[in-house]
């Protein structure tokens, strides 16, 4: 039997591409998520033809993690494409509003700013408007037309809001089933448009009551397909939420579990509940 050699144009462009990039400056193929601890982990950020997976308990906030990446990415340039289930543009919009202006939802819609909540939250509007980032609902029967309006404008980064609700390509038994083939499904989106995915889920075999609650690669479920196929995946962990009066509140873990193409351990956020908003401790 034959066997296939390495190509060498594949390796001498690796090379001229490794020369070519400035010490301390992003590869071309990677999206940074704008939280820099984060980013150093992950050697810049998300890798094109990556698939990573972030996952949390009931109310952790994952989907204002991955809201505040998609802002966060699309303000340094990178086109973004998100995907949710759960709201609509309007209302993901509203809380982008919220968040990056550091004001209260129910503030922002009754009404009850302050002056200065005003003046931040019309500075955001403008700031926001002109961002490469496009909002689509996460509706469908079929796989393929679920995420098709991303591609008459193609992102670099495309975010889906959340697993369980995307349908897989083909219809399967149970939701274990479904969620597993949704994920190879979206490993391959990644590898064929060259984009990476960022897919928000839920820990369907999370355990809260257990000695230590922080998740864990097995929380994932989908019969390991997240285990097996995502190349990062990540997990928000925050004490307050088992352990209320005894932790610091608003101190997040986010555990990288898994990092095909570096370390894993955990890194520390700080989460503002009344905006939804999640900061890095290298923020300035």
């Amino acid at each position: 039997m034959k066997q296939r050699r390495i190509r060498s144009d594949s390796l001498t462009n690796l090379i001229k591409q490794v020369d070519a990039l400035p010490p301390g400056e992003i590869p071309p193929d990677t999206v940074p998520t704008g939280f820099a601890s984060l980013d150093r982990v992950l050697g810049g950020g998300f890798r094109q033809r990556d698939l990573v997976v972030l996952g949390g308990d009931v109310g952790s906030g994952k989907s204002a993690l991955a809201l505040a990446i998609a802002l966060r990415a699309a303000a340094a340039g990178y086109p973004v494409a998100y995907f949710s289930g759960e709201m609509d543009e309007d209302r993901l919009m509203e809380r982008a509003l919220a968040l990056e202006a550091r004001v209260r939802v129910d503030e922002l819609r009754g009404a009850k700013l302050s002056e200065t909540g005003r003046a931040a939250l019309g500075a955001t509007a403008l700031r926001l408007k002109d961002l490469p980032l496009k909002v689509h609902p996460l509706v469908g029967r079929q796989f393929d037309e679920a995420l098709e309006p991303a591609w008459d404008d193609p992102p670099v980064l495309l975010i889906v809001d959340y697993l369980q609700l995307l349908p897989p390509p083909s219809a399967r038994m149970t939701q274990e089933e479904d969620t597993a083939f949704a994920v190879r499904a979206l490993k391959g989106v990644a590898l064929d448009r060259h984009l990476a995915c960022l897919a928000v889920s839920q820990l369907p075999k999370h355990v809260s009551e257990r000695a230590d609650p922080r998740p864990t690669l097995d929380d994932f479920g989908a019969q390991g397909a997240v285990k097996q196929h995502a190349d990062v995946a990540l997990a928000i962990y925050r004490e307050e939420m088992y352990n209320p009066g005894g932790g610091v509140e608003g101190a997040t873990e986010l555990i990288v579990a898994k990092n095909r193409n570096g370390p894993t351990g955990f890194i520390d956020l700080y989460f503002h509940q009344q905006w939804m908003r999640f900061e890095d401790m290298l923020d300035p």
